[in-house]
């Protein structure tokens, strides 16, 4: 419990944060694993579009500080190479 009207305010802010950050975070998870589960069915085209939306969705977490700069960066490279194997094979 909040001790201070500004502590208060704080704590809510914090909840309001929380939930958007969760939201955005299990779109996330969802985009990755449809990308996923079409890169492993090898299907190309369709798995480029949704690792394009997954690359930017990514992008806009890591702007807002939902995820790091660096985590957005690392999962888009892992992706990416993923893809260019599962289409090369």
């Amino acid at each position: 419990m909040a001790n201070t009207r500004s502590a208060a305010k704080q704590a809510r802010a914090s909840e309001r944060r929380r939930v958007r950050n969760r939201t955005v975070k299990s779109r996330l998870h969802t985009m990755e694993r449809k990308f996923l589960d079409l890169a492993t069915a090898k299907k190309a085209s369709e798995a480029t579009e949704a690792l394009r939306a997954l690359s930017s969705a990514l992008d806009k977490a890591a702007k807002t500080q939902v995820v790091t700069k660096n985590l957005a960066n690392r999962k888009k490279s892992r992706l990416a190479a993923r893809l260019k194997t599962a289409t090369a094979a």
